[in-house]
């Protein structure tokens, strides 16, 4: 293999949401340490609270920094050994999708949103050290019961305003992540920051 082969076929076997600016800006895909990992990222379709995409997300890719998709990893093998798994809705979020979000709540006189904290105008996700994520069964990625959907902006979301089945899957879900340095957003079940992972908020897009 000639060295010019070699390296066209380094590219090609290079995943997308690693290349270019986001590896050097040392984020990972959300599957690269744990691949039984499932994504649905919704902020790449039309299937969001905004409905339609949003800025910055021209693939559904799932990326964190190194240390919180490292983190996420640990806990995937950890709930696997209970035949469950993770489905990551987000993760690292360009800032010019965040400053979107704004502006769909004040155009749409929806501003209580930022106001009770539902929606936030500068996000630890703008930094690749947010992920918002459910419990899913491992066999088929079957969504676990939670109480509400995802991105629900109500006080049923609050983690801990559940109750039977609910409840207790998302403390499944809390005591896992917790185990690994992730922090749990009181007002939603789905939230998690990784604060080692904090820096600057970034506005790279995804797979544009």
């Amino acid at each position: 293999m000639t060295l010019a082969t070699a390296a066209i076929a380094a590219i090609a076997a290079t995943p997308a949401a690693q290349a270019g600016p986001l590896s050097q800006a040392g984020f990972v895909n959300v599957r690269t340490h744990a691949k039984t990992i499932r994504t649905d990222v919704r902020y790449a379709t039309d299937d969001n609270f905004t409905g339609r995409r949003l800025p910055g997300y021209c693939k559904p890719i799932a990326v964190l920094k190194r240390p919180a998709a490292f983190a996420l990893a640990r806990v995937q093998r950890r709930l696997e050994k209970h035949a469950l798994g993770l489905l990551v809705y987000d993760a690292y979020r360009p800032a010019r999708a965040t400053r979107a979000m704004v502006r769909w709540a004040e155009r749409t006189n929806n501003e209580w949103v930022l106001q009770q904290g539902y929606v936030a105008r500068r996000s630890n996700h703008n930094q690749g050290a947010a992920v918002d994520l459910t419990l899913v069964r491992l066999s088929d990625g079957k969504p676990r019961e939670m109480g509400t959907p995802f991105d629900t902006f109500s006080t049923k979301a609050h983690t801990a305003n559940a109750t039977g089945t609910a409840l207790k899957n998302r403390l499944t879900l809390k005591r896992a992540m917790e185990a690994f340095g992730f922090r749990n957003y009181r007002r939603e079940w789905w939230h998690y920051d990784f604060p080692r992972a904090a820096g600057p908020a970034l506005d790279i897009p995804l797979g544009c």
